[in-house]
């Protein structure tokens, strides 16, 4: 079978490299759109680095409450902790 046609691309498309198990590279981010979005991002930069520099949690604190609430140590109030739970998500009734 032959194809024929006057067109050409006009852009040349490449394949991207994938990321970790065949996902999809990421595309970055595009640059800023104004000078106040390029002020913006300068100013969070080092919060970004820094947060992202933190563990998800802090383990050795979990296991210091897992262990006193084990020893009875640190009162649990399910009452509580389901009004706080109710209230975060807001309530649909």
């Amino acid at each position: 079978m032959k194809i024929t046609g006057a067109s050409t691309p006009s852009a040349a498309i490449a394949p991207q490299a994938a990321g970790p198990a065949g996902a999809p590279a990421l595309v970055p981010a595009a640059a800023p759109a104004s000078a106040s979005e390029a002020l913006e991002s300068a100013v969070l930069q080092p919060a970004q680095a820094a947060l992202k520099a933190l563990p998800d949690f802090d383990a050795a604190r979990v296991a210091e409450l897992r262990d006193a609430l084990s020893r009875g140590e640190l009162p649990f109030d399910a009452g509580r902790l389901a009004g706080l739970i109710q209230r975060f998500h807001g309530s649909k009734g």
